[in-house]
């Protein structure tokens, strides 16, 4: 009944009511294996059998060694896909509750299948990759698929049976003023609570919690858990003294730091332990795969577009003589680190000391400290060409190679732009890698002429962002690429 992993035993409630069925490191193992399972039983139905017989026979007797030959020919394959599909499932939320309905499972590992299978994709086209039989891998996908959906469901009917059943609940004491009780419980999803016997209620008016210890040396008690928010931190300390001393787990809410956007977990600092309120995406496995993803990405995107870099190159020379091919400008990285971004030239080479001028004259189409004109007299043509095809981007794949941009992020600004923010506010769109394609730039972003709006996508971002997300992005990209989507 322990908890899953330390940064999580304070406040990750959900995982309580998983723990009670089996810890997610366990079903990860077991889908793993069921993973392999199915590569196995899919080489054992490669063959047509003529009965049931004749096909365990097979398979034991003398068929046995074609068999294990065929299977060993996906080994490779095998090292990815039986730590990852598991990986890719918790990316996809398929782990976050045993009561989901079956249609959210089914999507769920439908998202994680995609992902599963552009990953394959990637190895076996780029990294050529061994996929000697691919009937095999279809027949194993399918298998995987139902074999882990059939143990999801299984699972969660084992826990719905446990929750229903009074013995089987986890003994819980609920410590603080009864308002404060009261508000935890409103803000507590019912899955959690209805794994939960409540043994008694523990009202800290005195300073000793007799009653407190009366209640954890006289019954079977799990877990007491504090809503501290008009509790004195010295009681709350005495409080957490005593189950640690009976090896009780003490659970500690934070609902009484009221946050927007943040998120609290408990980390340890120096060895001391820390609550920490998080407004960006938490280090994870994701984060790990992105970073991944942007450095091969970027490799794979320099080598298949290298084609159009000497073209581009050679006309901006022959269109805007006297001045680079490239263009750089200080921009804000994460929390502002100023950087130096790349791209094809596009502009006149005094296009910067032009800038007041032509704000003067023609003024900005976006309202807010971001400058935009659709029709910008220091574009000269080609370089339009080069915009509306979005080739002038492509340098910034350098960027992302240095770690200073992601494939998939919002935009990087000018510095002099970040300075000039009305809003504090504002600079949490710094908070996370820049990009070189976001929401904004998938959607239309010429139509949009409102910095606030164009920040609220950013932060949309930020609070939603997930591998899947990311993939989402980048299959909108795709087209407004293409069809020159709101490049101008």
């Amino acid at each position: 009944m322990g908890p899953t992993c330390p940064s999580r035993q304070a406040f990750d409630f959900m995982s309580s009511a998983r723990k009670e069925s089996f810890s997610i490191q366990l079903l990860q193992i077991f889908d793993g294996l069921l993973v392999f399972i199915a590569f196995v039983l899919a080489v054992m139905l490669r063959s047509p059998v003529s009965d049931l017989g004749d096909w365990i026979l097979g398979w034991f007797g003398k068929e046995i060694w074609r068999q294990e030959a065929v299977l060993a020919n996906f080994t490779e394959l095998l090292v990815v896909m039986v730590p990852f599909t598991p990986l890719v499932l918790e990316l996809a939320g398929f782990y976050k509750s045993s009561r989901k309905r079956l249609r959210q499972s089914i999507w769920q590992m439908m998202r994680a299948m995609v992902i599963l299978g552009a990953g394959i994709g990637i190895l076996v086209v780029f990294f050529k990759f061994p996929l000697l039989n691919r009937s095999v891998l279809g027949v194993a996908g399918v298998l995987t698929f139902g074999l882990i959906l059939a143990r999801d469901r299984v699972c969660g009917t084992l826990a719905r049976r446990r929750m229903v059943r009074e013995n089987l609940k986890e003994a819980i004491v609920l410590a603080g003023k009864p308002g404060d009780i009261a508000e935890m419980l409103g803000q507590m999803p019912a899955e959690v609570t209805d794994y939960w016997r409540v043994v008694a209620h523990v009202d800290p008016n005195d300073e000793n919690w007799a009653e407190l210890n009366r209640i954890l040396d006289g019954g079977a008690v799990e877990r007491v858990v504090f809503a501290p928010k008009n509790t004195p931190f010295k009681l709350l300390a005495d409080a957490i003294e005593i189950c640690e001393v009976r090896g009780i787990e003490a659970w500690v809410s934070a609902s009484f730091i009221q946050t927007q956007v943040a998120r609290p977990t408990f980390d340890l600092l120096g060895g001391k332990p820390m609550l920490v309120l998080r407004s960006t995406p938490e280090l994870s496995w994701e984060l790990f795969i992105k970073a991944v993803f942007d450095r091969v990405c970027a490799v794979v995107m320099i080598l298949a577009t290298l084609i159009v870099w000497l073209p581009a190159a050679i006309g901006i020379l022959i269109a805007s003589p006297g001045a680079s091919i490239l263009y750089s400008q200080q921009r804000a990285g994460r929390y502002g680190k100023p950087f130096r971004m790349w791209k094809f030239r596009t502009m006149v080479a005094n296009a910067e000391t032009l800038l007041e001028e032509i704000k003067r004259e023609h003024g900005n189409e976006m309202h807010g400290p971001v400058f935009k004109l659709e029709r910008d007299p220091r574009i000269f043509p080609f370089g339009a060409l080069l915009r509306r095809l979005s080739i002038d981007e492509l340098p910034q794949l350098i960027n992302v190679l240095r770690g200073e941009m992601s494939i998939v992020g919002p935009r990087p600004l000018p510095i002099y732009e970040v300075e000039a923010f009305e809003r504090s506010e504002h600079r949490r769109r710094l908070s996370i890698k820049p990009g070189m394609t976001c929401i904004w730039q998938v959607s239309g972003r010429n139509q949009i002429c409102s910095f606030e709006d164009w920040v609220k996508m950013d932060l949309d971002y930020i609070d939603r962002w997930s591998l899947w997300l990311d993939l989402k992005i980048l299959l909108r990209t795709v087209p407004a690429v293409l069809f020159a989507k709101g490049a101008k």
